[in-house]
């Protein structure tokens, strides 16, 4: 079974974040919200960092400044997803051009609208850039 960590994770259930946990969630995800205040989303138990996850996610979906992903970038390389998700507003740089080139696969779209299409993996498959060298 696929997993998501989704970081930035609001306990809002207006915000983008909080949607994408219950998505994943209802597609057959294990999710894993993540926010420094641990808080609960949608019912799940969140976690204050990626570090704390129980699995190597398959998935990471950034709801983040990209400039404090940047700050993140240690901690995303080490948790090994097979794609970083870089959702509107977390997109672009720095964030981007840094991830590829410490060897993340970066998928810059919104995981809602390929959550709504389908299987967020094929899709991340065939979005995602190259590595870089």
């Amino acid at each position: 079974m696929p997993s998501v960590a989704v970081v930035g994770a609001s306990a809002k259930p207006e915000r983008y974040s909080y949607m994408a946990v219950e998505r994943y969630a209802a597609a057959g995800w294990t999710v894993y919200p993540v926010h420094p205040a641990g808080h609960c989303v949608a019912g799940i138990a969140g976690f204050t960092e990626l570090a704390a996850l129980p699995e190597r996610p398959t998935v990471i979906s950034m709801y983040l400044n990209p400039k404090l992903g940047v700050e993140m970038l240690d901690a995303l390389v080490a948790a090994a997803p097979d794609y970083l998700w870089l959702n509107p507003g977390a997109d672009g740089e720095p964030i981007a051009r840094a991830a590829r080139a410490r060897g993340l696969r970066v998928v810059e779209t919104c995981n809602l609208v390929a959550l709504s299409r389908g299987d967020p993996l094929a899709i991340a498959a065939e979005l995602a850039g190259p590595v870089a060298d």
